[in-house]
Parts: structure tokens; C-alpha cells; sequence
């Protein structure tokens, strides 16, 4: 099988889509078959391009799926998987309308595809419409119970809603499935910070960055723990890595300015407040949900 990687965006709407940049890199596009006349040059090629093999561009890709879904020589299951590999590469450009269209269109020919729901649910998410990807999602999980990228697609969903103990347990599920899937170490350290689990929390953060130590996200969510542990100047130097990779995570300003006026910083610590409420506006409410409350 031939498999290719879309980058799935990890809390507000804009730290879950960049975290799962980060947080979550999940396997979404799917092998395609050779039909019935594999002698042609071309078809080839166009699978190959679908298949996004080697440095394939996305613009390729989407030609590439286009030309098999228009050339008649696929089979059903075939095209199906052309729509949703198509879907992947419309995702990866940011055009999630087309992405969710294909994905419509391949489930459609195959409604036995799981890949498609669980793709689908990823773009709803982006979307911040967190309902339709839950459904998707679940529809995923009902064809394939073993598929460790819906499970941790589903949890993001869930930290969008505030669900965070829900979030933990699919976290849960898709590592056990999958316990390479960096996503949901991340994601489950999130998750486990949010809700007090801050022990747990520090190793599943620690074990996301053995194998991403620029993951911004990560160092982010440990800078949480951290503020939460009040153990403040480490905090500070997680919430500086995190900026380091994302100058502008809104999460990791506030949060560094609370360590910091915790530590005595009073001018350093309003400094980062304002950035980050200039950043996101409702950055306090965030954090009050996270347990954490500022300094009057």
C-alpha cells in the first residue's frame, strides 16, 4: 500500500488547527489500484500523482486523481479512493469546501470507506464545525474500529467542545491502535493538563517531544503543566520554546506572562498579557477554563 501524509492542524479554534499541524500528523491517503490496463503510460502516472508519490506538488495531485476520476479505466473503489486523495490535497491548500465535496463524492461510490468519513470529520473540524465532524467521525470509527487516526481526529473534536475527558479517552484509544501517531501524544498531553492529570500529562508531553522537539504545541502544553505545578521558571522556559517555533501562539504569551508575574516580573509579565490578548481577545476566558486564573 502506498501511503502519503496530510498534515492535520492542537485551546481556541486557531491553537487546535495549529496544534494538529504540530500535535497531530495523521495518515490520511489511501493506496490506489492499478485497473484494468495497467500498460498505459499514462494511467500510471496518474496514479502515481494521485498517490502524491515522491515530491508530488498538490496542484499535481489534484490533476493527477482528476485525470483518473475523468478517464472511465478506474474501478468504483478505485475513483472512490481518487475523490478522497483528491479531498487530501484540496485539505492541504486550505480549500476545505472542495476537500469535503470529494470526500462526499468518494464515500458515495464506497460508503464501506472509512478513510473518507475520518478525512471529512478532519475538515469539519478546520471548519469549526465541530457537530459534522463528531458524525463523520463516528461514522469513521463504526466502519473500522482499529483506526487509530479517527480516534485521535475524534478527539480533537472533543477539545474543541470542552469535552477534554472525552478528548483523553479517544487519545487513549488511538495510541493503543497506533502508538506511533505523534499526534496523540501531543494531543493526549493537552487534554491531561486541562483536566488536572498533570503527572500523566508531563510524561505523554515529554514522550511528543523525544520524536518533534519543535513542536510548539508540546512545548506549550508543558508549559501549562508547569504553571499549574507552580513550578514558574520552567514553565517560563517551555512557554519560550513554544514561542521560538510560534512567535505569535497567543496560549504560550499569556501563559508565559502569568509564570512571569508569578516569578516577580511584573513588567515583563503585562507585557505578554497584552500581546496575547492583542493576539486573541478572549485569551483569559481560555486559561480560566484550563483552570487557570489570572492575577488581579
Amino acid at each position: 500500500m502506498n501511503i502519503g501524509k496530510l498534515a492535520m492542524v492542537s485551546a481556541a479554534l486557531r491553537r487546535f488547527l495549529y496544534g494538529l499541524a504540530i500535535v497531530a500528523v495523521l495518515p490520511l491517503i489511501a493506496s490506489m489500484a492499478v485497473a484494468q490496463d495497467p500498460g498505459k503510460g499514462d494511467y500510471l502516472r496518474n496514479i502515481e500523482l494521485c498517490n502524491g508519490s515522491g515530491r508530488t506538488s498538490f496542484a499535481a495531485r489534484i490533476d493527477g486523481c482528476t485525470a483518473l476520476i475523468d478517464s472511465g479505466q478506474a474501478r468504483t473503489a478505485a475513483v472512490a479512493i481518487a475523490y478522497n486523495n483528491r479531498g487530501n490535497a484540496h485539505a492541504a491548500k486550505g480549500d476545505l469546501d472542495r476537500a469535503i465535496e470529494d470526500y462526499d463524492q468518494s464515500i458515495r461510490l464506497d460508503p464501506a470507506y472509512a478513510k473518507p468519513f475520518s478525512n471529512r470529520g478532519a475538515a469539519y473540524l478546520r471548519k469549526g464545525d465541530y457537530d459534522r465532524a463528531l458524525r463523520s467521525l463516528d461514522e469513521a470509527i463504526g466502519l473500522n474500529p482499529n483506526y487509530g487516526g479517527a480516534f485521535a481526529n475524534r478527539a480533537g473534536a472533543y477539545l474543541k467542545k470542552g469535552e477534554y475527558d472525552r478528548a483523553a479517552q479517544d487519545f487513549d484509544e488511538a495510541i493503543r491502535l497506533q502508538p506511533n501517531l505523534e499526534a496523540a501524544w501531543s494531543g493526549r498531553c493537552w487534554a491531561r493538563a486541562v483536566v488536572g492529570a498533570l503527572q500523566a500529562a508531563l510524561g505523554d508531553c515529554d514522550r511528543a517531544l523525544q520524536s518533534r522537539p519543535d513542536d510548539a504545541a508540546a512545548h506549550d502544553s508543558r508549559g501549562l503543566i508547569h504553571l499549574k505545578m507552580d513550578q514558574y521558571g520552567a514553565a517560563i522556559a517551555d512557554f519560550n520554546s513554544a514561542l521560538r517555533f510560534d512567535p505569535k501562539l497567543a496560549s504560550a504569551l499569556y501563559g508565559r506572562g502569568l509564570a512571569r508575574l508569578k516569578n516577580g516580573d511584573a513588567a515583563g509579565g503585562d507585557a505578554d498579557i497584552l500581546a496575547a490578548k492583542t493576539i486573541q481577545a478572549g485569551i483569559m476566558d481560555d486559561f480560566t477554563r484550563y483552570g487557570v486564573r489570572g492575577i488581579n
